[in-house]
């Protein structure tokens, strides 16, 4: 049986609240990191698909889900701060070495991470994930600062939620995103946007570098904002490999789960990992929306 040892509560704010979900003690560790506005559940669609091969942890990041007040507070975050707190977990659970999966901003602090601890990260799955300093995104990170001075935030999240997954068959996708981002307070969302300072420069950083170990970078064709910065971060990384999952948005982990799990499962296995796969697209209608609340 998989077992799971979790807080309901966050009662140590020291760590970000956490589950540890684990059929066997022997497996290897398989981190996740949710991006910006998510929680646990972001990943409710992988974890019977890894729960078999892997001692999966997934977090809570600072402030979001049930990971709240976790000390020592700060009046802004960076990426350094975000990173702390993956590393501290880490450290308190004795975990040396994982492998990472990453959704949207996750991917950054992935980077961070890999940067800081290089020992840690094993193999890197990033979905949806963010390589771009185009003078787009500049434009998309600073309008969200900008219209944060004019816009409550979950009139934001409702805005950019529509500009990154505008199609019908995004629609679970943006609800997700707009249910779990519920739980940051107006006071952690301004924290949290800080994050724009940083962000170049980080990016910069580890778009430039060679990452010296096996990764695979899972995206939606129909990631307009993202997709072009992947592919050419994946051709420039000899270590890197994109895949493609026709169909899809940004959030592909949620659109197509059974074919995002199935390509990083072929990965991790070491197994061949087709460049494109097709997926069929599902609108969902509004009723099969409020459903998912009671589940």
């Amino acid at each position: 049986m998989t077992t799971a040892e979790s807080k309901p509560l966050n009662l140590d704010h020291t760590l970000l609240h956490h589950e540890v979900i684990a059929q066997n003690p022997d497996a290897p560790w398989l981190v996740f990191v949710h991006g910006a506005g998510g929680s646990i559940r972001t990943w409710k669609f992988q974890i019977d698909a890894f729960a078999p091969h892997y001692r999966l942890l997934l977090i809570d990041l600072r402030d979001h889900g049930n990971s709240k007040d976790i000390l020592p507070a700060f009046p802004a975050y960076d990426f350094d701060i975000v990173a702390k707190d993956i590393l501290v977990l880490l450290d308190h659970l004795g975990i040396r070495k994982a492998h990472f999966m990453s959704l949207s901003i996750g991917s950054v602090i992935l980077q961070k991470i890999d940067i800081e601890r290089p020992e840690l990260v094993d193999r890197m799955i990033m979905a949806g994930a963010i390589f771009d300093g185009s003078k787009m995104m500049h434009w998309f990170v600073h309008s969200g600062k900008v219209l944060s001075f004019i816009l409550p935030y979950q009139a934001l999240y409702w805005l950019f939620s529509f500009i990154v997954l505008p199609r019908r068959n995004h629609r679970l996708s943006r609800y997700i995103f707009r249910r779990q981002s519920k739980r940051l307070s107006t006071r952690e969302y301004l924290k949290w946007i800080e994050l724009y300072k940083p962000f170049f420069a980080l990016i910069k950083d580890y778009v430039n570098r060679p990452v010296l170990k096996k990764g695979l970078v899972v995206m939606g064709s129909q990631d307009h904002i993202f997709f072009g910065a992947a592919k050419r971060f994946t051709d420039i990384q000899k270590n890197m490999r994109l895949a493609v999952i026709e169909n899809c948005g940004h959030v592909c982990s949620i659109e197509a789960p059974e074919i995002f799990n199935e390509l990083v499962l072929r990965f991790l296995k070491d197994e061949e990992v087709p460049h494109s796969v097709v997926a069929k697209p599902v609108p969902m209608r509004w009723s099969e929306l409020k459903a998912l609340q009671k589940a």
